[in-house]
């Protein structure tokens, strides 16, 4: 580890490399798990869909110990009607990362397909509220978003569990900066989201945010007033959120 920072309740902890960060990351979140199945009978997790996630994802195959069976499954967003069959849904990398990797007791996805949307949010909000979350893997986007709680739509009391929106142009170049899509106008305009009350009711936050695209937003996590205008702050206000960055997206505060 190159540096610490302790910010509000927020953990910062900076690698050179995006493996050292993922493996870290990957470790602490095994850790939870593992101590959650200790106490009780099953543990519900949420996992973002990014590249930014794959080495942590990777490194968690490697932790010894887990009872997967035990454990649910959870996405954490979606593009408005796509499928999870459809190669660039989310739910088409969590298979493939993680989901079709690991024998989770249950796996629930959201259907981006579903041809009633607003049925759609319901139904999966109702998920999370039959089924609280514990332990969430997330990143944060290039606005500093979570999920697609984008600086515009963000709303830290939001009453909803799963909403719909639109997805701005920051946010969407950031799909194609992931390789996700050639052209911006391949990219969706709206998807469904997880809302951030969603994300920060998980008892453990692990956060991994690597390269130098997402350096001005980890800066801005740390240092920005807490608000929705910049909506990873809110992990400051967590009481068990730890972001693992690497050199590059680290920079601004080596």
């Amino acid at each position: 580890m190159l540096k610490k920072i302790v910010k509000d309740k927020l953990a910062v902890q900076i690698y050179q490399t995006r493996a050292e960060a993922g493996k870290d990351a990957a470790r602490d979140g095994a850790n939870a798990i593992r101590e959650l199945l200790a106490k009780q009978e099953w543990v519900n997790i949420i996992f973002a869909a990014a590249p930014s996630q794959n080495d942590t994802l990777a490194a968690l195959f490697e932790e010894p110990g887990i009872d997967w069976t035990r454990c649910r499954a959870f996405h954490m967003d979606e593009y408005v009607g796509f499928p999870k069959e459809k190669e660039q849904s989310f739910g088409y990398y969590l298979y493939e990362h993680v989901f079709g990797k690991l024998p989770f007791g249950e796996v629930h996805y959201v259907n981006g397909a579903n041809p009633n949307p607003e049925a759609e949010c319901k139904r999966y909000g109702d998920l999370l509220t039959k089924y609280p979350t514990d332990v969430v893997f997330l990143g944060i986007g290039e606005n500093a978003h979570i999920a697609f709680n984008d600086p515009w739509v963000a709303d830290f009391n939001d009453p909803q569990k799963v909403k719909l929106v639109p997805l701005d142009e920051t946010c969407r170049n950031q799909q194609v900066h992931d390789g996700c899509f050639a052209t911006l106008a391949d990219v969706p305009t709206h998807a469904f989201t997880l809302t951030i009350p969603s994300l920060t009711a998980a008892k453990v936050m692990i956060c991994t945010v690597p390269a130098a695209t997402k350096a001005n937003a980890v800066y801005s996590t740390v240092n920005a007033e807490i608000s929705a205008d910049v909506p990873a702050t809110v992990m400051r206000l967590h009481n068990n959120a730890v972001m693992y960055c690497d050199a590059e997206s680290g920079a601004q505060l080596l």
